[in-house]
């Protein structure tokens, strides 16, 4: 889910330190500085989709820790991959988004749809102060191959 920061401005990755847009500035050539909208569009040239695991949730505060788990709802990935059958790959920025990929959408998602591979990245998230920029960029160059 979007921390505070993100829900506030409704745009993915705002928090100023999240390394998620200045990654894809590196990766992609997506200025990190461009309105978040030509940015999303530039992401969508590059066929990447972002999307989250969860519809909602009740969480007090950003971290993924406060998330209530009994308030999870996950969003339809089974649809979203029919609407998109071009997706050959899902990538979690994060341990939390596996963790509810894994729990909350694979078990209902038909065979062919969670053989699709999937890759953990680790989190860009600021609360993920444990990886420098470099440690993250490097891992998420697997989206650049």
């Amino acid at each position: 889910m979007p921390g505070k920061a993100s829900l506030r401005v409704n745009q993915y990755y705002a928090h100023p330190r999240n390394a998620f847009w200045p990654i894809v500035d590196v990766l992609f050539g997506v200025d990190a500085e461009l309105p978040y909208e030509e940015r999303c569009a530039r992401l969508m040239q590059q066929r990447l989709a972002v999307w989250d695991v969860l519809k909602t949730c009740t969480r007090h505060g950003s971290l993924d820790s406060d998330i209530e788990p009994a308030s999870i709802v996950p969003n339809d990935f089974q649809r979203f991959f029919e609407r998109h059958p071009a997706i050959r790959v899902v990538y979690f920025n994060g341990a939390m988004a596996e963790r509810s990929f894994l729990r909350y959408v694979l078990p209902d998602l038909p065979t062919t749809l969670a053989a699709l591979p999937r890759t953990r990245l680790p989190s860009t998230s600021p609360a993920n102060a444990s990886f420098s920029f470099a440690r993250k960029l490097a891992a998420w160059r697997v989206l650049s191959r």
